[in-house]
Protein backbone atom coordinates (compact mmCIF):
# COMPACT_ATOMS: atom_id res chain seq x y z
CA UNK A 1 0.00 0.00 0.00
CA UNK A 2 3.20 2.34 0.39
CA UNK A 3 3.29 2.65 -3.70
CA UNK A 4 -0.46 3.47 -3.59
CA UNK A 5 -0.12 6.35 -0.35
CA UNK A 6 3.02 7.76 -2.37
CA UNK A 7 0.76 8.06 -5.68
CA UNK A 8 -1.54 10.10 -3.66
CA UNK A 9 0.46 12.14 -1.49
CA UNK A 10 2.76 13.09 -4.58
CA UNK A 11 -0.17 14.39 -6.69
CA UNK A 12 -1.57 16.37 -3.56
CA UNK A 13 1.48 18.21 -2.81
CA UNK A 14 2.40 19.07 -6.31
CA UNK A 15 -1.20 20.36 -6.82
CA UNK A 16 -1.24 22.53 -3.63
CA UNK A 17 2.07 24.22 -5.00
CA UNK A 18 0.36 24.86 -7.96
CA UNK A 19 -3.01 26.30 -6.77
CA UNK A 20 -0.78 28.55 -4.50
CA UNK A 21 1.16 29.41 -7.52
CA UNK A 22 -1.51 29.91 -9.72
CA UNK A 23 -3.48 32.15 -7.16
CA UNK A 24 -0.68 34.38 -6.12
CA UNK A 25 -0.38 35.00 -9.78
CA UNK A 26 -4.22 35.60 -10.65
CA UNK A 27 -6.52 35.79 -7.93
CA UNK A 28 -10.04 36.04 -8.28
CA UNK A 29 -11.04 37.70 -5.46
CA UNK A 30 -9.65 39.67 -2.89
CA UNK A 31 -9.12 37.77 0.86
CA UNK A 32 -10.54 39.23 3.58
CA UNK A 33 -8.82 37.80 6.00
CA UNK A 34 -4.93 37.01 6.54
CA UNK A 35 -3.41 34.17 5.20
CA UNK A 36 -1.52 33.76 8.19
CA UNK A 37 -4.64 33.47 10.13
CA UNK A 38 -6.76 31.15 8.03
CA UNK A 39 -3.97 28.79 6.39
CA UNK A 40 -2.61 27.63 10.07
CA UNK A 41 -6.20 26.74 11.12
CA UNK A 42 -6.98 25.18 7.24
CA UNK A 43 -4.10 23.03 6.83
CA UNK A 44 -3.69 22.32 9.94
CA UNK A 45 -7.58 20.45 10.05
CA UNK A 46 -5.70 19.08 6.89
CA UNK A 47 -3.18 17.00 8.32
CA UNK A 48 -5.74 16.01 11.28
CA UNK A 49 -8.02 14.31 8.88
CA UNK A 50 -5.00 12.52 7.20
CA UNK A 51 -3.73 11.40 10.08
CA UNK A 52 -7.02 9.80 11.27
CA UNK A 53 -7.84 8.15 7.71
CA UNK A 54 -4.35 6.93 7.74
CA UNK A 55 -4.92 5.73 11.52
CA UNK A 56 -8.39 4.37 11.30
CA UNK A 57 -8.78 3.54 7.60
CA UNK A 58 -5.06 2.65 6.40
CA UNK A 59 -5.66 2.17 2.45
CA UNK A 60 -9.59 0.20 3.15
CA UNK A 61 -10.77 1.35 -0.07
CA UNK A 62 -8.37 0.35 -2.30
CA UNK A 63 -7.07 -3.22 0.02
CA UNK A 64 -11.17 -3.80 -0.53
CA UNK A 65 -11.05 -2.80 -4.26
CA UNK A 66 -8.00 -5.97 -4.38
CA UNK A 67 -10.19 -8.08 -2.47
CA UNK A 68 -13.47 -7.25 -4.23
CA UNK A 69 -11.45 -7.79 -7.96
CA UNK A 70 -10.22 -11.29 -6.80
CA UNK A 71 -13.23 -12.57 -5.34
CA UNK A 72 -15.53 -11.39 -8.11
CA UNK A 73 -17.82 -9.35 -5.33
CA UNK A 74 -19.57 -6.05 -6.34
CA UNK A 75 -22.18 -4.65 -8.91
CA UNK A 76 -18.95 -3.70 -12.11
CA UNK A 77 -17.68 -7.59 -11.02
CA UNK A 78 -21.04 -9.24 -11.95
CA UNK A 79 -20.52 -8.25 -15.47
CA UNK A 80 -17.82 -9.21 -18.27
CA UNK A 81 -17.03 -5.56 -19.17
CA UNK A 82 -13.88 -4.53 -20.69
CA UNK A 83 -10.92 -3.20 -18.29
CA UNK A 84 -11.17 -0.11 -19.20
CA UNK A 85 -14.50 0.45 -18.94
CA UNK A 86 -14.69 -1.16 -15.83
CA UNK A 87 -11.96 1.55 -14.55
CA UNK A 88 -14.23 4.68 -16.22
CA UNK A 89 -17.22 3.47 -14.57
CA UNK A 90 -15.93 2.87 -10.95
CA UNK A 91 -14.54 6.60 -11.02
CA UNK A 92 -18.10 7.69 -12.87
CA UNK A 93 -20.04 5.86 -10.11
CA UNK A 94 -17.91 7.13 -7.12
CA UNK A 95 -18.52 10.35 -7.98
CA UNK A 96 -22.24 9.93 -8.07
CA UNK A 97 -22.26 8.76 -4.56
CA UNK A 98 -19.99 11.93 -3.35
CA UNK A 99 -22.33 13.73 -5.22
CA UNK A 100 -25.02 12.44 -3.38
CA UNK A 101 -23.61 11.96 0.45
CA UNK A 102 -22.76 15.78 -0.31
CA UNK A 103 -26.36 16.38 -1.03
CA UNK A 104 -27.40 14.48 2.57
CA UNK A 105 -24.61 15.83 4.33
CA UNK A 106 -26.67 19.58 3.80
CA UNK A 107 -30.35 18.18 4.06
CA UNK A 108 -29.94 16.29 7.68
CA UNK A 109 -29.55 18.60 10.04
CA UNK A 110 -27.13 15.97 12.50
CA UNK A 111 -24.44 15.76 9.31
CA UNK A 112 -25.49 19.40 8.50
CA UNK A 113 -23.53 19.85 12.22
CA UNK A 114 -20.39 18.36 11.14
CA UNK A 115 -19.96 19.93 7.70
CA UNK A 116 -21.30 23.40 8.54
CA UNK A 117 -17.26 23.96 9.79
CA UNK A 118 -16.52 23.37 6.31
CA UNK A 119 -19.06 26.50 4.73
CA UNK A 120 -18.30 29.00 8.09
CA UNK A 121 -14.41 29.68 5.98
CA UNK A 122 -15.00 33.68 5.21
CA UNK A 123 -12.65 33.43 2.45
CA UNK A 124 -12.19 30.57 -0.61
CA UNK A 125 -8.81 28.95 -1.80
CA UNK A 126 -7.09 26.15 -2.32
CA UNK A 127 -7.23 25.44 1.72
CA UNK A 128 -11.05 25.84 1.46
CA UNK A 129 -10.80 22.48 0.05
CA UNK A 130 -9.41 20.35 2.76
CA UNK A 131 -11.15 22.06 5.16
CA UNK A 132 -13.71 19.12 6.21
CA UNK A 133 -14.29 18.65 10.20
CA UNK A 134 -12.41 14.97 11.06
CA UNK A 135 -15.73 13.28 11.97
CA UNK A 136 -17.41 14.09 8.53
CA UNK A 137 -13.46 12.98 7.14
CA UNK A 138 -14.26 9.44 8.81
CA UNK A 139 -18.00 8.99 8.13
CA UNK A 140 -17.26 9.79 4.21
CA UNK A 141 -14.28 7.17 4.29
CA UNK A 142 -17.20 4.59 5.56
CA UNK A 143 -19.32 5.83 3.03
CA UNK A 144 -16.57 5.45 0.41
CA UNK A 145 -15.30 2.11 1.51
CA UNK A 146 -19.21 0.79 1.54
CA UNK A 147 -19.80 2.02 -1.93
CA UNK A 148 -16.57 0.06 -3.36
CA UNK A 149 -17.95 -2.92 -1.60
CA UNK A 150 -21.17 -2.63 -3.43
CA UNK A 151 -19.56 -1.28 -6.78
CA UNK A 152 -16.45 -3.71 -6.64
CA UNK A 153 -14.45 -1.04 -8.88
CA UNK A 154 -10.87 -1.92 -10.06
CA UNK A 155 -7.97 -0.91 -7.86
CA UNK A 156 -7.09 0.82 -10.62
CA UNK A 157 -10.34 3.13 -10.48
CA UNK A 158 -10.52 3.93 -6.55
CA UNK A 159 -6.73 4.73 -6.81
CA UNK A 160 -7.66 7.54 -9.52
CA UNK A 161 -10.48 8.57 -8.08
CA UNK A 162 -8.84 9.19 -4.87
CA UNK A 163 -6.12 11.38 -6.47
CA UNK A 164 -8.96 13.22 -8.71
CA UNK A 165 -10.95 13.59 -5.74
CA UNK A 166 -8.12 15.66 -3.68
CA UNK A 167 -6.83 17.26 -6.91
CA UNK A 168 -10.26 18.47 -8.14
CA UNK A 169 -10.91 19.60 -4.93
CA UNK A 170 -8.02 22.12 -4.21
CA UNK A 171 -8.77 23.39 -7.65
CA UNK A 172 -12.28 23.87 -7.75
CA UNK A 173 -12.04 25.51 -4.13
CA UNK A 174 -8.95 27.62 -6.08
CA UNK A 175 -9.13 31.48 -5.96
CA UNK A 176 -7.92 31.48 -8.92
CA UNK A 177 -9.13 32.84 -11.94
CA UNK A 178 -9.94 31.44 -15.45
CA UNK A 179 -11.33 33.21 -18.44
CA UNK A 180 -15.28 33.10 -19.21
CA UNK A 181 -14.77 30.92 -22.26
CA UNK A 182 -12.66 28.77 -21.00
CA UNK A 183 -14.54 28.54 -17.82
CA UNK A 184 -17.79 27.49 -20.01
CA UNK A 185 -16.01 25.13 -21.71
CA UNK A 186 -14.84 23.43 -18.90
CA UNK A 187 -17.74 22.79 -16.60
CA UNK A 188 -18.75 20.49 -18.94
CA UNK A 189 -16.19 18.37 -17.99
CA UNK A 190 -15.29 19.42 -14.26
CA UNK A 191 -16.44 21.25 -11.81
CA UNK A 192 -14.73 24.78 -11.47
CA UNK A 193 -13.89 27.10 -9.11
CA UNK A 194 -16.53 29.80 -10.53
CA UNK A 195 -19.30 27.09 -10.22
CA UNK A 196 -18.00 25.81 -6.67
CA UNK A 197 -17.52 28.91 -5.14
CA UNK A 198 -21.73 29.44 -5.81
CA UNK A 199 -22.27 26.94 -3.46
CA UNK A 200 -19.85 28.86 -0.41
CA UNK A 201 -22.37 31.92 -0.52
CA UNK A 202 -24.51 32.96 2.65
CA UNK A 203 -27.46 33.09 0.42
CA UNK A 204 -29.14 29.42 1.57
CA UNK A 205 -30.72 29.25 -2.05
CA UNK A 206 -26.90 29.36 -3.21
CA UNK A 207 -25.48 27.47 -0.78
CA UNK A 208 -27.96 24.54 -1.83
CA UNK A 209 -26.88 24.56 -5.13
CA UNK A 210 -23.21 22.63 -7.05
CA UNK A 211 -22.77 20.07 -4.67
CA UNK A 212 -20.70 17.88 -7.36
CA UNK A 213 -16.44 17.95 -6.23
CA UNK A 214 -15.28 15.90 -9.97
CA UNK A 215 -18.31 15.90 -12.36
CA UNK A 216 -20.67 18.94 -13.09
CA UNK A 217 -23.70 16.47 -14.12
CA UNK A 218 -24.76 15.36 -11.41
CA UNK A 219 -25.83 19.01 -10.50
CA UNK A 220 -27.61 19.58 -14.24
CA UNK A 221 -29.30 16.09 -13.79
CA UNK A 222 -30.51 16.52 -10.31
CA UNK A 223 -31.68 20.27 -10.64
CA UNK A 224 -29.33 21.66 -8.22
CA UNK A 225 -27.07 23.46 -11.15
CA UNK A 226 -27.12 27.68 -10.29
CA UNK A 227 -24.74 28.94 -12.97
CA UNK A 228 -23.91 32.49 -11.28
CA UNK A 229 -24.07 33.98 -7.85
CA UNK A 230 -26.65 36.38 -7.79
CA UNK A 231 -24.56 39.15 -6.56
CA UNK A 232 -21.91 38.18 -8.85
CA UNK A 233 -18.67 36.68 -7.53
CA UNK A 234 -16.97 39.59 -6.81
CA UNK A 235 -19.30 41.00 -4.55
CA UNK A 236 -20.78 37.98 -3.41
CA UNK A 237 -19.97 37.01 0.64
CA UNK A 238 -18.88 34.39 1.65
CA UNK A 239 -19.35 31.65 4.68
CA UNK A 240 -22.50 31.62 6.98
CA UNK A 241 -24.27 34.86 8.00
CA UNK A 242 -24.26 33.55 11.79
CA UNK A 243 -20.08 32.72 12.04
CA UNK A 244 -18.40 36.06 10.34
CA UNK A 245 -16.27 36.96 12.70
CA UNK A 246 -12.35 36.73 12.39
CA UNK A 247 -12.02 35.54 15.81
CA UNK A 248 -14.14 32.13 14.78
CA UNK A 249 -11.50 31.16 12.33
CA UNK A 250 -9.09 29.32 15.03
CA UNK A 251 -7.83 25.70 14.78
CA UNK A 252 -9.99 24.82 18.19
CA UNK A 253 -13.25 26.88 16.98
CA UNK A 254 -13.39 24.72 14.26
CA UNK A 255 -13.08 21.67 15.97
CA UNK A 256 -15.55 22.18 18.64
CA UNK A 257 -17.96 24.08 16.26
CA UNK A 258 -20.28 20.78 15.40
CA UNK A 259 -21.23 21.02 19.33
CA UNK A 260 -21.64 24.18 20.08
CA UNK A 261 -24.85 25.33 20.57
CA UNK A 262 -24.34 27.85 17.52
CA UNK A 263 -24.93 24.84 15.48
CA UNK A 264 -27.84 24.04 16.84
CA UNK A 265 -31.12 24.00 13.84
CA UNK A 266 -31.82 23.40 10.78
CA UNK A 267 -29.18 23.24 7.90
CA UNK A 268 -28.46 27.04 6.39
CA UNK A 269 -29.92 27.19 3.04
CA UNK A 270 -31.46 23.25 4.30
CA UNK A 271 -34.24 21.89 1.41
CA UNK A 272 -37.07 23.29 2.56
CA UNK A 273 -35.45 27.06 2.66
CA UNK A 274 -33.53 26.91 -0.53
CA UNK A 275 -35.63 30.27 -1.53
CA UNK A 276 -34.90 32.35 1.50
CA UNK A 277 -31.90 34.51 1.69
CA UNK A 278 -30.10 34.97 4.64
CA UNK A 279 -31.65 37.16 8.17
Amino acid sequence: MNGELGIRLGAFLAVCFLMAAWERAAARRTLLLSRALRWPANLGILVLDTALVRLIFSAAPYALALRAQAAGWGLLNAYPLPGWLKVALGVILLDLVIYLQHVMFHAVPLFWRVHMMHHADLDFDFTTGGRFHPVEILLSMGIKTAAVAALGPPPLAVLLFEVLLNAVSMFNHGNARLHPAVDGVLRYIVVTPDMHRVHHSVIPRETNSNFGFNLPWWDRIGGTYRDQPSMGHDAMAIGLTRFLESKRQTFSWMLLLPFRKTADGYPAGGRGNRGKDPE
